[in-house]
């Protein structure tokens, strides 16, 4: 398989997840970037959309899951978010997300708090493979 990959960065959106209440009750900026692998040999050659995946569409998966669920942990949501990607995009092999809050409440100056994963699509379509070669259910 090629090593063609689609990047979105800096995809943003303002929700209510996080361990104490007082973050659930008033929010939090989110930013999320998304890598994922896929062959785009034949979007290339016939400069057509059918085959590949949107940007947009991507983004806006992205922020539907973020806003319309409410997690208590990051790692949580950006699990939730890989498996809709790998659900949602059969074109899509593997997907390496970062999930980040912005201006966390730290106690210390910090713009950016956050996990990166990575799962891949296995034969099996009812599992996704971790980056460490664990099973999750998606």
């Amino acid at each position: 398989m090629p090593s063609d990959q689609i990047i979105v960065q800096g995809i943003e959106f303002y929700a209510y997840h996080g361990v104490p209440d007082a973050e659930q009750q008033i929010g939090h900026r989110y930013r999320v970037d998304i890598v994922a692998d896929i062959d785009l040999r034949e979007a290339g050659r016939t400069d057509d959309l059918q085959y590949t995946v949107s940007y947009g569409d991507l983004a806006r998966l992205a922020i539907q899951i973020g806003t319309s669920r409410q997690t208590r942990l990051l790692e949580t949501l950006a699990e939730q978010m890989c498996a809709a990607i790998l659900e949602r995009f059969p074109r899509i092999q593997r997907v390496e997300l970062t999930l980040a809050k912005r201006l966390p409440p730290t106690g210390t100056i910090t713009e950016l708090a956050g996990v990166k994963i990575t799962r891949e699509r296995q034969s099996d379509a009812d599992t996704a493979t971790d980056s460490e070669g664990g099973r999750s259910a998606r």
